[in-house]
C-alpha cells in the first residue's frame, strides 16, 4: 500500500491540493468537474491512513470495492490557479453497505465546494456486500475521535 497524503485530525481528513493550470479553465479557474477528482484522491487516502488497503480488497478471491452511489455538489466560491486548497472528509454514517462522508473543499477556513458524498460496499460483480468488520472498525474510529489529532 503506497503512502498516503494528508492527515487525521479530531474527526476528519485534511486533504492538500494545489491547483495548477491543468486544473483550471481559460480564465485560471477550476473547472467544475476537478472538484470530484479533488474529493475521490482524499477519499482514498483517507482509506489508506486508516489501514484500508484497496488494492488487497480488489485483488482478494471474494473481491470488493467502494463505489460512489451518488453524490451532490454545492458550488459556492470559485478556487484558482495556484490556490493552495485543503479537503476536509468527515464520516457522517456508517450503514450495514454504504457510507456517507461530507467533503468540503477549502481555501484557508472559506468553504469553497461542499459535497455529500454516498459510497456503497460491492463486490467485483456489482453486487451490494456488507462492509466487513475490520473496516467497520477503522471507520467507526474516525468518526469516535472526538477531538483527538492524529499526524
Amino acid at each position: 500500500m503506497g503512502e498516503a497524503s494528508g492527515r487525521i485530525q479530531g474527526d476528519a481528513h485534511l486533504f492538500p491540493v494545489r491547483v495548477y493550470w491543468e486544473d483550471t479553465d481559460a480564465g485560471g479557474i477550476v473547472y467544475y468537474a476537478n472538484y470530484l477528482k479533488f474529493t475521490e484522491r482524499a477519499r482514498s487516502d483517507m482509506l489508506r491512513l486508516l489501514g484500508i488497503d484497496q488494492r488487497a480488497m480488489l485483488d482478494a478471491d471474494d473481491g470488493a470495492m467502494f463505489a460512489v452511489r451518488d453524490v451532490t455538489v454545492e458550488y459556492l466560491s470559485p478556487a484558482r490557479l495556484d490556490d493552495d486548497l485543503v479537503v476536509r472528509t468527515r464520516l457522517i454514517a456508517l450503514k450495514g453497505a454504504t457510507i456517507t462522508l461530507e467533503q468540503d473543499v477549502l481555501r484557508a477556513e472559506t468553504v469553497l465546494v461542499h459535497t455529500r458524498v454516498r459510497a456503497a460496499f460491492i463486490g467485483l460483480g456489482g453486487g451490494p456486500r456488507r462492509i466487513p468488520p475490520d473496516i467497520r472498525t477503522a471507520m467507526a474510529g474516525l468518526a469516535a475521535r472526538d477531538g483527538e489529532e492524529e499526524t
